[in-house]
């Protein structure tokens, strides 16, 4: 007997799954867009503890906008993708806990009450009669877990959890990012709608100074034509960034959770400058991102799928019992020659599939192999992203300074113009094109600080948001 409880003992230690380990992936010693040369710590910034996990934190704080904070919280609290994201977790957790009920044995019951008539032919009884016949029975199952099939179904509904949690994390971090860049490029809209106000109300004064020039015969209608084409283009440009500052609020709106009909923002010019990021190591990304995280997870869980498709090859072995009560009296139920008991074993094998339990561990296998690489293709691609937006910043950061340039060389060129016009050395024409090339350098400098922005917000996203905050020591 003790020698087979240790075989027992024995035979259910077995797992068929191979042995996990985290793919390889070929992670570079440092981002080519930041050296460890040229990466700078921000002030009061560190980079978090890496962990998927753990809550991202209000990484958008750092811009130091009381408004984006406020759309940031809503966003995080309201919205529909991530409460969705929510449910899937949840969901996924269940199915852990019926998983792991699979441990236990299942016990049923089914209590009846049955009356039934008897001829006398069947029973030699001189007369037919009823007889009720009650019932209290219990049945119990119990696979045992030999080959692990239980306990790798319950690794992989785990790791399904958890990738679904990082999931979870990974839309609440994409959502929060799309608010922010949301809310940037209408801020750039408010700030080219106030470049376009103040270029009309030049526009105006320019009109007023031609026609006064009409009126003492020194311009002609044509420069009056001129400059009132020249203020109404200006108005149109503004109703049309108009149109494109609306559907950005309708697009927070719908983030936030809230009917578009029912939202608005004040206009204000942007006035937010990029915080500092520290990139810090390309294998922190591993660790930080929830994608990566997710894919980590499935790759785990398919290895464990792997031992699942195995364990078929071998007996299902079952204990089985049941018991309980039956009698013709329902006083007499519970007394002892009314109890009823069976107890045994079962053994299920399948001896001929037709090669079926091949082709579904070929599958589980070839499903691992997909895993493996969705992993090292997210892993490739984050670095990507961080690199793509490292570049974006560095070259926007020299091309806004370019452009700012260009700025004061054509409000100069403006300012000339203006005065040639005035003491009649040049036509209107002269005014008109430097207008125009003022305004479109204005207007291109807002859309590349609104870029910078965006690009600021896209870093922090494929760095996987996993900042805090703490206080600048001295």
């Amino acid at each position: 007997m003790g020698a087979a409880c240790a075989c027992l003992a024995l035979l259910a230690g077995c797992d068929f799954a191979p042995k996990f380990a985290k793919p390889l992936v070929e992670i570079p010693a440092f981002f080519k867009e930041r050296p460890p040369a040229q990466e700078k710590p921000a002030p009061g910034w560190e980079t978090a503890t890496p962990g998927d996990a753990m809550p991202r934190g209000s990484w958008w704080q750092t811009f130091h906008d009381p408004e984006l904070n406020s759309l940031e919280e809503g966003a995080t609290a309201s919205n529909q993708s991530i409460a969705a994201a929510t449910a899937s977790f949840l969901s996924a957790r269940a199915l852990v806990k019926q998983a792991r009920s699979q441990y236990y044995p299942t016990v049923t019951t089914s209590p009846s009450v049955t009356r039934s008539r008897l001829s006398p032919v069947s029973n030699a009884a001189p007369a037919p009669f009823t007889v009720t016949e009650y019932s209290l029975p219990f049945d119990a199952s119990w696979e045992l877990d030999f080959w692990g099939r239980i306990r790798n179904t319950v690794k992989a509904s785990s790791m399904e959890a958890q990738a679904t949690r990082a999931d979870l994390e990974n839309v609440r971090l994409t959502v929060q990012a799309e608010v922010a860049a949301d809310y940037f490029q209408l801020r750039s809209l408010d700030s080219q709608k106030q470049i376009l106000g103040a270029a009309a109300l030049a526009d105006e004064e320019s009109l007023k100074l031609a026609r006064v020039q009409l009126g003492a015969g020194l311009a002609d209608g044509q420069d009056v034509a001129q400059a009132e084409t020249q203020l109404e283009t200006a108005r149109a440009q503004m109703t049309d960034v108009g149109i494109l500052r609306a559907q950005l609020e309708h697009a927070i709106a719908t983030l936030l959770g809230r009917p578009a009909s029912s939202f608005s923002i004040a206009v204000q010019p942007l006035a937010t400058q990029p915080a500092a990021i520290p990139a810090g190591l390309p294998s922190q990304l591993l660790e930080r991102r929830p994608d990566i995280a997710a894919a980590e997870r499935r790759v785990a869980e398919a290895n464990a799928q792997i031992g699942v498709a195995r364990a078929a090859y071998f007996p299902t072995v079952t204990l089985g019992g049941s018991g309980g009560s039956q009698s013709s009296s329902l006083a007499n139920l519970g007394s002892g020659p009314s109890l009823v008991w069976s107890v045994g074993t079962t053994l299920a094998q399948t001896l001929f599939d037709g090669g079926k339990r091949r082709a579904v561990t070929e599958q589980a296998r070839a499903a691992y192999l997909g895993t493996v690489a969705n992993y090292r293709q997210t892993v490739l691609s984050a670095f990507q992203e961080v690199e793509d937006n490292l570049s974006n910043l560095r070259i926007l950061s020299r091309e806004l300074q370019q452009q700012n340039a260009v700025v004061e060389a054509s409000q100069r060129y403006l300012t000339l113009a203006n005065a040639r016009y005035k003491s009649g050395v040049d036509t209107y024409l002269n005014v008109i094109v430097a207008q125009t090339t003022l305004l479109g350098n204005q207007r291109t400098a807002a859309t590349l600080r609104m870029q910078q922005m965006t690009a600021n917000v896209q870093l922090i996203k494929a760095l996987g948001g996993g900042w805090k905050m703490r206080p600048v020591t001295s």
